[in-house]
């Protein structure tokens, strides 16, 4: 998909007055986090089993070339065809030439973050493949033309009258209704007819098991299982730190996945495919095609200081306890992340200087970090974005740096920070007051453009202080000091 990390202020701005939006974010993160609790405490020892996660997902991070070179041999000599895409470019072209060598018009789609990483869909129709979401949530979003709102619900916080309009205009329902049991009936028999011709499908990946070939999907609706079994051609699309390494493992990570992503013990769908339709089975795809996609993850290996990025297992559960989300939703971030997991993704996908807002906006209060079960250290990388970003800047900071300078000489002797304080308190009582930045230095304008600065005191603490220390005491208390 096109990344609009670029307006990120513009569309926060807007979200913060959306009145449903805020009405909605105010019940989603708590909602989902007391699912994940309650889903957390059925493991006999909740933090054993994450501290077990985190140990997989470290494993995963300190062998992932091997663990790749194994889960290809191992998905080849059970009948899958293992392709590697270099970038997103690549990746699309694969799936497209697979299509056109069988004459594909059109392909389902499972849900998937890789695909949207990439802009599969885009690619896909416009040059004359159709790709139809099969996941109710993100069926809704491509009608719309909308980003996924969260990972877990794409289009959680689209009300039923938008949904029923799109589904009248693109003739899934011949009359208005908001009856959420009827909109979804309309869209099962809509995506029905599609699985009943369907020659090629296309999913992603939760966990490829590099001790088997497997692939592992986690779902709750159906669709992709329907997805994987009725077509003769099956796609399957991953990025590099999917793989695992035995299927003990994978089993541990799709309770963990489960949990955290809705709250489940385990989802009501778990599908694991070992290859094609083998002899004297019933379903399952006549062709297996894996493609594995690099976009970028090889670089981010290699960086020492962001490879820990790759442990996220995309469950969401950050955005749940993430303030920022909390009061802007997933729209601000422009691109398929959102949240934390966005916010240390997407500077490294897209680039760090094009994605400043990003990683700017967070309290680094680590709720993210101390929630994550794969062990992302978010603050920590946003820091590293953080510290890249003005190293590679240097010369264009000049007034930022000397602005710390100051501040860091007024620390240090009392004097002066009280003189700055004296000369300073009229600029920031005013610009409280009106919000008139037009006359505030270059460096601070960005500064003060996005943020709320409350009403400075006519008088400081220590003013007031030393004004009280002087003063006559009260009669009763120089008696008892008497």
């Amino acid at each position: 998909m096109e990344a609009h990390t670029d307006r990120f202020k513009v569309t926060a701005g807007r979200e913060l007055k959306n009145e449903l939006s805020q009405i909605f974010l105010s019940l989603l993160p708590p909602g989902f986090t007391i699912l994940r609790q309650i889903g957390m405490s059925s493991f006999p020892d909740p933090e054993s089993a994450v501290e077990q996660a985190r140990a997989i997902r470290a494993e995963v991070i300190e062998r992932m070339p091997e663990l790749l070179e194994e889960f290809e041999r191992n998905a080849v000599s059970r009948g899958a065809r293992v392709l590697w895409a270099r970038d997103a470019r690549e990746a699309n072209d694969i799936i497209l030439d697979i299509a056109r060598q069988r004459g594909i018009t059109y392909a389902t789609k499972g849900k998937s973050m890789i695909t949207e990483e990439i802009g599969l869909n885009e690619h896909l129709i416009r040059n004359g493949v159709d790709a139809y979401e099969t996941d109710l949530g993100e069926v809704i979003t491509q009608l719309l033309e909308l980003p996924p709102f969260h990972i877990v619900g794409p289009a959680i916080n689209v009300p039923p009258e938008e949904i029923s309009a799109v589904f009248l205009k693109k003739g899934i329902i011949k009359e208005p209704t908001t009856n959420p049991i009827e909109l979804g009936k309309a869209v099962r028999v809509y995506l029905r007819e599609k699985f009943r011709h369907l020659e090629m499908g296309i999913v992603g990946v939760n966990m490829a098991v590099a001790a088997t070939g497997t692939i592992v999907n986690v779902e709750n609706e159906g669709n992709i299982r329907m997805t994987k079994s009725s077509p003769k051609t099956l796609v399957a699309v991953m990025s590099l730190e999917k793989v695992v390494p035995t299927m003990a493992d994978a089993v541990h990570m799709v309770r963990i996945l489960c949990r955290n992503c809705t709250g489940q013990k385990m989802s009501s769908y778990v599908s694991m495919d070992t290859g094609p339709r083998k002899q004297g089975e019933v379903d399952g795809p006549e062709e297996l095609f894996i493609v594995i996609v690099d976009n970028g993850r090889s670089e981010i290996y290699r960086d020492r200081e962001t490879r820990d990025v790759l442990r996220c297992i995309r469950c969401g559960g950050c955005l749940n306890t993430c303030p920022v989300y909390a009061k802007i939703g997933g729209y601000p971030y422009g691109f398929a992340y959102s949240g934390p997991m966005g916010q240390v993704l997407n500077p490294l996908l897209l680039g760090i200087e094009e994605t400043s807002d990003l990683y700017r906006a967070c309290t680094l209060c680590g709720a993210c970090r101390q929630i994550c079960p794969a062990g992302v250290d978010h603050p920590s990388l946003l820091l590293t974005y953080r510290a890249r970003e003005v190293s590679r800047k240097g010369k264009d900071r000049k007034v930022e740096k000397s602005l710390a300078a100051l501040v860091t000489l007024g620390i240090s002797r009392a004097w002066i920070w009280n003189l700055g304080v004296r000369i300073m308190r009229p600029l920031f009582r005013r610009l409280a007051q009106n919000g008139n930045i037009t006359d505030m230095p270059l460096g601070l304008k960005g500064w003060f453009t996005c943020r709320d600065l409350p009403d400075m005191p006519a008088r400081t603490f220590h003013e007031r202080w030393i004004d009280r220390r002087d003063a006559p005491l009260p009669e009763r208390q120089r008696k008892k000091e008497v």
